[in-house]
């Protein structure tokens, strides 16, 4: 048994490396090429290169191959289980011969699993996402109400305290890793600026993102607002009402208009999304 094990393990490392010496072949013989055109490769330096590299990739993919179950372990496996599930059937009928193709089948198919595991995408991380969305800007300013608080209106925080969204709070801790955010929204009483940055300060913006108080600005009129973006001059804006939006369309180089729907009419610098997480791809 354990010398079919090795003679299969042998058989199948066989198959692999020949699988990746397809793979890169074409790739090692061009960069061979510049490097002798260029004058910084001997063309009898073709062998020990190869060798180097086929030596590097059969020892990586050897022990990928040895970390999985064996072949023959998942063979036993699956008898073991059809023997079980069939009381009263001799153990006879369990030894089934397979052909020699269909083994070759199967340890192709194995070889080929690893190399795709190999060579399949890594998923970006949100911080990678965020500052590819925001093609690089480093300084944001986005408006509260529909956006960052759960609340849509100033009359809201009159009569409740503020709540920040939970969806959103890992994309805004994110943002403010590597960019200069500013905060600001229209409110009608000094009440309603504190129940805000109470509920910032509980959500720990304060203490785990780059974030600071002076950096909340308000204001008692949607023109207000508007004001503080254009003193501000940043990279990115964050609004939900489209009036605003239109208004810095020719002053601010990138927009994200918070909206159900996009407007038929927008200007080519503005994105729409349904929400800020939506718009960075975390819900």
């Amino acid at each position: 048994m354990a010398e079919s094990s090795k003679e299969e393990l042998l058989e199948l490392i066989k198959r692999l490396t020949l699988k990746i010496s397809d793979l890169f072949s074409s790739s090692l013989n061009n960069l061979l090429k510049v490097l002798e055109g260029l004058g910084l490769r001997n063309r009898n330096d073709t062998h020990s290169i190869g060798a180097v590299a086929g030596l590097a990739v059969a020892i990586f993919f050897t022990w990928r191959l040895l970390r999985s179950p064996s072949v023959s372990q998942r063979r036993q496996q699956k008898r073991q289980v059809a023997s079980s599930s069939t009381p009263g059937v001799s153990a006879h009928s369990n030894a089934v011969v397979v052909p020699s193709g269909v083994c070759s089948t199967s340890e192709d198919s194995r070889a080929q699993n690893v190399v795709d595991e190999f060579f399949q995408p890594v998923k970006p991380s949100l911080g990678q996402i965020v500052r590819q969305r925001l093609s690089e800007g480093r300084k944001v300013t986005c408006r509260l109400l529909g956006v960052i608080l759960e609340e849509t209106s100033p009359e809201e925080l009159q009569v409740k305290q503020a709540t920040v969204k939970s969806s959103v709070l890992e994309v805004l801790l994110e943002i403010t890793k590597f960019c200069d955010l500013y905060l600001m929204e229209r409110v009608l009483d000094d009440e309603s600026e504190k129940r805000v940055l109470a509920a910032l300060e509980d959500a720990g913006i304060f203490t785990s993102g780059g974030l600071v108080k002076d950096k909340v600005l308000f204001c008692s009129t949607e023109n207000g607002r508007s004001s503080f973006v254009r003193q501000l001059e940043p990279d990115w804006h964050v609004d939900s009402n489209p009036e605003i939006i239109s208004q810095l369309a020719r002053f601010i180089k990138y927009q994200l208009h918070v909206a159900p729907f996009r407007p038929e009419r927008a200007a080519a610098n503005v994105f729409c999304a349904p929400s800020l997480e939506h718009f960075f791809g975390s819900i």
